[in-house]
């Protein structure tokens, strides 16, 4: 008898299919790679088996990579095994080959990935040899239940209907080879052709990824930071005091960002508003609105990694592995590697059975709760057929993640934070808004406006769900009967300075990912990623951590900051003028040329065939030029050549002599842009030529990838005729503190009385030390690092610390645990003999809690 196989990209796919068919083609019996009954053989992928490559004479080795063996355009693409999915290659292949088998039926996910894995499958299988002749069908789901399953092969599509939809897929594949090959190996080819091999990796996705960080990384760097004032004014009403901020209610926005209706640019006027309401009576104006606020939509897996990361700080691949966790072991979740927001619009009944089966289980520990919030939608009858939640035109490959009917036994501590996650949101996307009152308050004092908002919860509607309860009152708003006059209690100036922009964090930038296409102005290429953005869900995470792999970024805390590498390479792609690498653009572009062959409106070779002309386009961008030679926006240094006293100016990789006028050849005088991984800042690199040494400083890298912290020197090699760069690791200090004898401190101006012996205290290696601390008969030990936790202690601070017990505020603290920013001050403690941390006093907390911060407002700096 002939039997159709039904090949699924998942496992849990497979068994659906199985569940579904079996009642009407009779029972399957299981196997151990498929279930088969008398008319289907039921099996399945586990994502992608086999991956695409170039035939040998292309597979240039990593020695090899150079511009005489680019660009690479292999006629034709070869197939091979993924390493870790062999075994269910071999099996499916084997299923594929027998003789009872006479049709295929497509059963991967409805989209272009799932299209290209199953032709893939079937071409591994074949040998590229065109002689397995079995006639291939498309099922096309986008609901699981069994019954939209059962539709499903009742109108099963032909495989000429979905000839565009796999031209487009296996194009995508192999152009992101054929520009991920090439762009790496002529930018790998172009730095190191000094000698060495410096991997300089490119990407369709990655490449623009970097861009939107380093755009941002050049905007913080270039913020010049402006004084600004806020006036505040408590006022007197018979109800009590409440606050209100000042502002021009004449403000309009302009091209000046930083400008705000609440901000005062000098501090004359600010004085002169406080002077002129100052014991002032005022009138008041106010309005109420009811507001309401919908539930967040369902997660899809990008919203998830986000809110995770917010959270709980999971990075992007953290928190794809838990939720690929709870849905492939615990099978409690639904599968995460989607990019939708809805459900199937004939999921109603799912959800309420979904619904039905958190009511009804005892949840572990913390999850309990949840039980009472899902009873109730059921019983108020909260799910409806809702087009907000329930819509078959906002699903791809997947539905949005929610819950399974099958409820956790035994969670880790994070899976259980997770699943907690998507449950809340579960439950709160049926539940009714949330509905409050807004209160705008405007103070009228001597043609001064004050504003004051507040914000009551009526009814907490969704909001119940997350542990909110509807509040009677908003205490930090107290009342004011209409007509009653108020007075000016007291007037607060505060002096404040404008922000950078923040830097992006792992879920800010898969937002930036997500929504890339709100940066491309061409409005059909903008329309052509408005679902698609770069990456996709489940690439997105890895995108982020082949970047930090590749040294672009790193992490600190919970930043992510581009690295010199990264500022290099862009430099670079500008330089060479070929800036649609890094652009989203190029994603836009074909996205919206695979939309036109999946439509037949374009031919899948003439696609490739402008691939092949990007190639070559980036190739011989790369011929062009010398590494000395590349253009880009350089800086001219305002400290002479410390060789022949010439102009010294900045290329992509060094700062080198060009000679007296600044146009010759210069007398050949350079030094690298980025010793040990760190780049130079301009004002470094100038006092670093003035002084011929600079530091120490922190943030250089080990070739291993390890920070440390050096002073670096500029040596000239009189045998040799030339200058090197050397780390000092504060090797002189600690010779001297080993060999015993006197340490002459007479060149060095005192820093100030020691705390401990009222010696002198003079800078020594990588620390501040007493005079009698170092060298022969040490009698005092008072020392401290002139770098703290990444914060540069200045000679002017460790006056201040010496003379008065404590420096100013600083803010440049790294903590080693967390690796998040702080402010402290650093005193001297005489109880402890030590320099120590004091924190900022913070507003007063209840009883007990006071004490238990001032018991922990100092800690040892060092």
């Amino acid at each position: 008898m002939s039997k159709s196989l039904v090949i699924a990209e998942k496992p849990s796919v497979a068994q659906d299919i199985v569940r579904a068919l079996t009642p009407v083609s009779g029972k399957f019996e299981k196997h151990a790679e498929h279930f088969e009954n008398d008319h289907y053989v039921v099996s399945s992928a586990v994502g992608h088996l086999v991956e695409i490559r170039a035939p040998e004479e292309f597979d240039v080795k990593r020695g090899k990579w150079s511009f005489a063996n680019l660009p690479v355009l292999p006629p034709h693409f070869d197939l091979e095994p993924i390493d870790k999915s062999k075994s269910r290659l071999g099996a499916v292949v084997k299923l594929i080959k027998r003789k009872d088998v006479t049709t295929l039926i497509n059963a991967c996910d409805a989209g272009r990935e799932g299209e290209l894995i199953f032709r893939l499958i079937v071409q591994y299988a074949d040998g590229g040899k065109g002689k397995l002749d079995k006639p291939v069908q498309r099922l096309w789901l986008q609901s699981m239940t069994p019954q939209a399953i059962r539709d499903g092969f009742d109108r099963l599509r032909s495989d000429a209907d979905m000839r565009g939809l796999a031209d487009a897929a296996r194009s995508r594949s192999e152009a992101d080879w054929l520009v991920g090959i090439n762009g790496t190996r002529a930018m790998t080819a172009f730095n190191s052709r000094d000698g060495g091999f410096f991997l300089t990796t490119v990407g369709r996705v990655q490449t623009p990824t970097l861009s939107i960080m380093v755009e941002r990384e050049e905007k913080i760097r270039k913020h010049v930071a402006r004084d600004y004032w806020e006036v505040r004014a408590d006022f007197a009403a018979a109800a009590g005091l409440y606050e209100g901020k000042w502002f021009d209610p004449k403000f309009k926005k302009d091209e000046d960002g930083e400008r705000r209706a609440d901000r005062v640019w000098t501090a004359a006027e600010a004085q002169a508003i406080a002077d002129a309401v100052r014991g002032q009576a005022g009138t008041v104006r106010e309005e109420a609105k009811p507001s309401t606020q919908a539930s967040p939509l369902l997660y899809d897996l990008t919203t998830l990694q986000r809110e995770a990361n917010s959270r709980f700080g999971f990075s992007a691949k953290t928190t794809l592995s838990l939720a690929q966790a709870l849905y492939e072991k615990h099978k409690v979740l639904t599968y995460p590697r989607t990019d939708a927001r809805a459900l199937p619009e004939d999921y109603v009944s799912v959800a309420k059975e979904t619904l039905a089966a958190i009511a009804s289980e005892d949840l572990p520990g913390p999850l309990r709760d949840l039980a009472l919030h899902a009873r109730k939608a059921l019983n108020e009858g909260y799910v409806k057929p809702s087009k907000r939640i329930f819509d078959n035109s906002k699903i791809s490959d997947h539905f949005a993640i929610i819950p399974t009917l099958q409820t956790p036994k035994s969670l880790s501590e994070i899976e259980a934070k997770l699943y907690d996650l998507v449950v809340k949101r579960f439950i709160a996307v049926f539940y009714p808004s949330a509905e409050f009152m807004v209160t705008t308050r405007i103070t009228q004092v001597e043609g001064h406006s004050f504003q004051t908002n507040g914000k009551v919860l009526v009814n907490p509607g969704w909001l119940a769900v997350y542990g909110k309860e509807a509040a009677g009152e908003d205490a930090n708003l107290v009342a004011v009967q209409p007509g009653e006059g108020v007075s000016v209690d007291e007037l607060k100036v505060a002096a404040q300075r404008t922000k950078p922009p923040a830097r992006y964090n792992e879920s800010t930038l898969l937002s930036a990912m997500e929504g890339a296409g709100k940066l491309i102005d061409d409005e059909e290429l903008k329309a052509a990623m408005q679902e698609k953005g770069l990456g996709t869900p489940a690439t997105r995470a890895a995108i982020i951590e082949g970047l930090i792999l590749e040294k672009y970024l790193l992490r600190e805390g919970r930043d992510l900051i581009p690295t010199a590498k990264a500022f290099q390479l862009m430099t670079l792609l500008r330089g060479l003028a070929i800036e649609d690498l890094t652009k989203p653009e190029l994603t836009g572009q074909w996205e919206y040329q695979l939309t036109q062959i999946e439509k037949g409106q374009l031919s899948r070779a003439d696609f490739m065939a402008g691939i092949a002309d990007m190639a070559r386009r980036v190739v011989a961008k790369a011929k062009e030029y010398d590494r000395d030679t590349i253009p880009g926006d350089y800086a001219t240094l305002k400290a002479p050549c410390p060789n022949c006293g010439g102009v010294v100016k900045e290329n992509y990789r060094r700062f080198a002599c060009s000679g007296t006028d600044g146009h010759g050849a210069g007398c050949g005088f350079s030094i690298g842009k980025i010793p040990g991984g760190r780049a130079f800042e301009l004002h470094e690199a100038e006092a670093f030529l003035q002084d011929h040494k600079i530091g120490p400083l922190e943030g250089f890298r080990s070739k291993a990838g390890w920070p440390f912290t050096a002073e670096l020197k500029l040596v000239r090699d009189e045998e040799a005729g030339n200058w090197k760069l050397e780390f000092d690791f504060g090797e002189d200090a600690k010779k001297d503190d080993e060999s015993g004898e006197p340490v002459d401190f007479s060149a060095q101006p005192s820093l100030g009385s020691c705390p401990k012996c009222q010696s002198h205290v003079f800078e020594h290696g990588t620390s501040y030390v007493c005079e009698h601390s170092v060298g022969a008969n040490t009698t005092c030990d008072f020392k401290t690092g002139k770098i703290i936790l990444q914060q540069p202690v200045t000679h002017e601070q460790m006056n201040k610390l010496l003379a008065a017990g404590k420096t100013d505020l600083l803010d440049g603290f790294v903590s080693n645990k967390t690796r998040r920013k702080f402010k402290a001050f650093l005193v001297y403690d005489k109880k402890e003999g030590k320099v120590v941390f004091e924190f900022e006093p913070r507003p007063a907390r209840p009883a007990g809690k006071t004490a238990a911060r001032a018991g922990a407002a100092k800690k040892t700096a060092a």
